[in-house]
């Protein structure tokens, strides 16, 4: 962990979604310092499903040692923004950084995506970036050493990081593209700055995205916070940075991060927009793997039970090989705990469609398509489909990377990620 040095106290801090997760952390570990938190989010009653609201994180901010100012800011609503701003300078005697960290996220393709889920990004990620921005710029300047600070990617124009979810990824670069046009336009004047983490971190969101599990392979907030308390402290002479949080901090000396981690010593998930390796296994193993499988034969004429025509066709193949392995293990608790139908569109060899239906009185499983319209469409190579059966890729890393195309309902997705953490050790 990175020791505070306190010189943020007596400074104004005006952070966007800060009721909870990655903005209240920013938020706690400049109230160590002694810091002036404005609280600028929209939860001010307690939400059913998320934890927090403006006036539960200025007793947090409070209690550990900061000046809190909690603000109902929608920030797709400018007079909100200017209301909360003019409090602040009211209140505080100016602004002296912000940190632009409400988001909105839909994970989904340009024809499953609503207008209203792109006029909810758009408006949050980008318009309520450059809103705030503006607002604050004007007190910003008066500063001693001011700066913005927006929770968002590098730039990667790799177009992985644009099929699955145009318009996210759209949003979150707009809130990129404000720091590569304010730094150079307020250079000297006011630093702006990007941090993005390098691993999944664990938020609502993120539970919300992965479900229950997820955050074995998630850091805690307390990285991003770290990283952007480094950032604040710098002088308005470091501008113009798309920051990887683990980067800095190893810069900075840190050599612990397990002590971000939820699970040490857990594989981690790596985040948007950041292209790597996203296999968990050597090539090598994989292929090994995959000849294993292929030299599995079915015992007795009704074992299989996987559709006569792709266990004619494909006998030993690795695909219907899985198949084979999760027809045998369907059971009345997984069709009742999951109620859905999912169809699988391969590509490559072993491709076509496959189906799991987990609806259906006992279950079934095979190829060709479901015995009732799929609630969930998966589109990904065979291969992957096989390192992600036997546990080599996990579901949520490979829709993240672009591997895995998701059409349909994503709770239903997120619980067939369940189901194959119970069969991996079977297949």
């Amino acid at each position: 962990m990175l020791p505070n040095t306190g010189k943020l106290a007596g400074c104004t801090l005006f952070i966007t979604g800060a009721s909870r997760g990655i903005g209240k952390a920013i938020a706690l570990k400049a109230a160590k310092d002694g810091a002036n938190i404005v609280i600028a989010a929209k939860t001010a009653e307690p939400h059913p499903t998320l934890p927090g609201t403006i006036y539960t994180a200025a007793a947090e901010i409070e209690a550990a040692g900061g000046k809190a100012l909690p603000c109902v800011v929608n920030v797709r609503e400018e007079q909100q923004i200017i209301h909360a701003v003019e409090k602040a300078v009211k209140t505080f005697g100016g602004i002296d950084i912000l940190v632009n960290n409400a988001s909105a996220i839909s994970l989904t393709g340009t024809l499953e995506t609503e207008t209203k889920k792109v006029n909810l990004m758009m408006d949050v990620n980008v318009r309520g970036t450059y809103l705030t921005s503006k607002t604050c710029l004007p007190h910003l300047r008066k500063s001693r050493n001011p700066h913005i600070l927006n929770l968002s990617p590098p730039m990667n124009l790799n177009p992985m990081w644009f099929k699955n979810h145009c318009a996210y990824t759209i949003s979150k670069y707009g809130m990129s593209m404000c720091v590569l046009g304010m730094a150079e336009e307020f250079k000297g004047e006011v630093a702006v700055n990007a941090l993005w983490p390098k691993t999944a971190i664990h938020t609502a969101a993120m539970d919300m995205l992965g479900g229950s599990g997820i955050e074995k392979q998630c850091r805690k907030t307390d990285i991003l916070a770290d990283a952007a308390y480094c950032i604040l402290t710098k002088p308005k002479s470091f501008t113009g940075n798309f920051i990887i949080d683990e980067d800095l901090l190893r810069e900075e000396g840190v050599k612990d991060f397990d002590v971000y981690a939820i699970a040490p010593g857990h594989p981690l998930m790596p985040d948007f927009f950041l292209d790597v390796e996203t296999d968990t296994t050597s090539m090598g193993q994989g292929k090994h793997e995959e000849k294993k499988l292929s030299g599995s034969q079915p015992k007795g004429p009704d074992a299989a039970k996987v559709n006569r025509e792709s266990a004619a066709a494909k006998p030993l193949s690795p695909v219907a090989e899985t198949f084979r392995v999760i027809q045998g293990a369907m059971s009345e608790e997984y069709v009742r705990t999951t109620q859905g139908v999912f169809q699988f569109e391969l590509s490559g060899d072993e491709g076509g469609t496959w189906y799991i239906d987990l609806k259906t009185k006992g279950g079934s499983a095979g190829f060709g398509k479901p015995p009732v319209t799929a609630d969930v469409v998966m589109s990904m190579s065979s291969a992957d489909f096989v390192k992600m059966f036997t546990g080599k890729l996990k579901p949520t890393l490979a829709f993240m990377s672009g591997k895995l195309r998701i059409k349909g309902n994503m709770a239903l997705a997120i619980k067939l990620e369940k189901m194959l953490t119970q069969l991996s050790p079977k297949l």
